[in-house]
């Protein structure tokens, strides 16, 4: 291959690069898995005959779509092992990593709620539901993909559906007020305040920390608001001193960034619904910091 053509096989890859990340993060829940899986599609883009590849895109999606189904199974057994609760690597998505997120189905399809519901289908049902919904593949086009039956395509996609349940995004308030509620709740958070607390959080609110077994966090979901009251104050002192936040957009939905001395030690995720918070999701594993720290450095 001469240089030329290299560099404009690189050109042409470079065009597909954000859509193929996006594809492979939403079947990975892993931004840097995600990464490793583009970078081996370009390997065999760079390596293949060009004369034989007629559509660009779709040779390059279904290629990283079979690369994360390989990647997926091996996952699976890795998370079976995994030391306490597992949540998906945060992006920061304000920048445009994952696409332009206009509406609130977008920003649905990239949430970190919308990635842990993910989990509870088997490979081949995610690959589907994913092109299907947030690529708008018709099943005939999947079929093509995956190297399935179109009627096995259909019936994968309708498990999926079922299993993934409702989509939640009808009911988040808008974005202002979500940054709203979020400064509210860190400002209870480190002055003590129970009371604001007891208003901010729902009932039936989650917590959710992930520190892989390499940070000290709860190894396993803290449900309700008198719980969830006394593992924020009984942590106080960490939120009112040794740390500084500051307000990003965590994948399409509003976050926090937590810096101990200038090291990124915690991105935290809120899920709202109406003038309520009812998901709390806080990782603190290093090994899934690393894409936001970059993100934030290069910013």
């Amino acid at each position: 291959m001469t240089t030329a053509s290299t560099d404009e096989t690189a050109d042409e890859f470079e065009r597909h690069r954000s859509r193929l990340f996006g594809l492979a993060y939403r079947l990975l829940g892993s931004a840097g898995e995600a990464e490793d899986a583009v970078q081996d599609a370009y390997l065999r883009y760079s390596g293949a005959d060009r004369t034989r590849i007629e559509h660009p895109a779709a040779w390059l999606a279904k290629v990283v779509t079979n690369l994360c189904l390989t990647r997926l199974t091996s996952a699976r057994a890795r998370r079976e092992r995994y030391v306490g609760a597992w949540l998906p690597e945060p992006v920061i998505t304000s920048d445009g990593t994952l696409g332009p997120l206009e509406s609130a189905e977008q920003r649905d399809a990239v949430s970190l709620a919308m990635l842990v519901l993910l989990e509870r289908l088997t490979p081949t049902e995610r690959a589907v539901y994913v092109l299907r919904e947030a690529f708008g593949y018709g099943h005939r086009e999947i079929a093509g993909v995956l190297e399935l039956g179109e009627a096995n395509c259909r019936q994968l996609y309708r498990r999926a559906v079922r299993r993934v349940g409702e989509a939640r995004w009808r009911f988040e308030p808008a974005p202002e007020r979500q940054r709203e509620l979020v400064a509210s709740f860190l400002a209870a958070a480190r002055g003590g305040d129970l009371a604001g607390l007891e208003k901010l959080l729902a009932a039936e609110v989650t917590w959710t920390s992930d520190g892989g077994g390499k940070v000290s966090a709860a190894r396993r979901p803290v449900h309700g608001r008198d719980k969830v009251c006394r593992l924020v104050l009984g942590g106080a002192e960490r939120f009112a001193a040794g740390l500084e936040y500051t307000a990003i957009e965590v994948n399409g939905g509003v976050g926090l960034a937590a810096w101990a001395g200038g090291r990124l030690a915690a991105v935290v995720s809120f899920e709202l619904r109406g003038e309520s918070i009812t998901q709390v999701r806080v990782v603190v594993n290093p090994d899934k910091l690393g894409f936001v720290r970059r993100q934030l450095a290069e910013a």
